[in-house]
Order: structure tokens, then sequence, then C-alpha cells
């Protein structure tokens, strides 16, 4: 009986791990390819706009700046990502990499070097200090259940989501 439990429960999670691997988000887009620019404003722990309307296919400009106090990450993925994604931006706050209102960048490229996760290069998400600005082009190409949050420690929870509607 113990066997079969246990093999049940890594089915499961080898499911689980499986489908995350096939979860459709979109891509990288190409500048050349966009077909409307979105202004988003990050707050202390809200975006605005609060949605996002989006066909499916677009190629979206996202143009982000951090109007809040704290430091802010417009991040595209779905629910379970942003869920794996967020004991990584624990590990920089644990590294002392990302602070309450600023990004110590010269550690970040040191631990970078050891732990890749540590640079937060990701063509879906701009991690931004108070005052920054940044981009980001993404192609809504297959994407199913997105979301876009931030996952700095604790914001996820406070509900600093937006949601998006493909169509």
């Amino acid at each position: 009986m113990k066997i079969f439990i246990s093999i049940i429960i890594l089915t499961l999670f080898s499911s689980f791990s499986y489908a995350d691997k096939n979860m459709k988000i979109g891509s990288k887009g190409k500048e050349g390819d966009v077909t409307r620019v979105i202004k988003v404003a990050m707050y202390d722990n809200y975006y605005e706009p609060s949605s996002f309307k989006i066909k499916a296919g677009e190629t979206i400009k996202f143009e982000v700046e951090n109007l809040g106090e704290l430091v802010h990450e417009f991040n595209i993925a779905n629910k379970m990502m942003h869920i794996k994604h967020q004991p990584e931006m624990q590990k920089m706050v644990e590294n002392e990499i990302l602070l309450a209102d600023s990004i110590d960048k010269v550690k970040m490229k040191k631990m970078a070097k050891m732990d890749k996760a540590m640079g937060h290069s990701h063509s879906n998400s701009v991690l931004l200090e108070p005052k920054q600005k940044g981009n980001i082009i993404w192609k809504f190409d297959n994407a199913v259940n997105i979301e876009i949050a931030c996952n700095v420690p604790g914001h996820y929870q406070v509900g600093m989501i937006a949601k998006v509607d493909i169509n």
C-alpha cells in the first residue's frame, strides 16, 4: 500500500513539473512587430492599469515606470510560474541584493555568476527601483491564463497582480 501511494504521489509531482514546462505564456517580441504600446505605472502595491485586454498573437511594448517607494517587478507569467519564481526573489532578499527601495546591482552581478537566477535577467520581467523605467516587448502567441504580478516577497500575496484578458 505504501509503495502504491508513493507511486501516485511521484506521478502527480512529475505531471505538475511536466505541465509547468509546457505552459503557454507567449514569447519575447521584436521591436518591429509591436502593434501597440501600453504605459504601466507601478505603485505600492498595485499596477495602473490594473487589467489588460490583449488580442491573441498581438505584440505589445510595455513601458513600465515604478512610481512607488519600493522596488517592484512587472512579470508576465501564469500563477504557477509566479509561485515558482517567488523563492528566487526571496533568495535575492536574503542575499541583500533586493532591498526595500533599491537593488544592489554590483552584488547581483557577482551572485549571478554562481546562481543565474540571482541575475534576474528574464525577457518576461522587469525589476525596477523607485523612479526607474523599463520596457518589455512581449508577443502573446499561445498565451493562456496569464497574469502580471510583482514577485518581490509579500507583494503578490497582498494583491499586486494585474489581470490579462486575451481574446
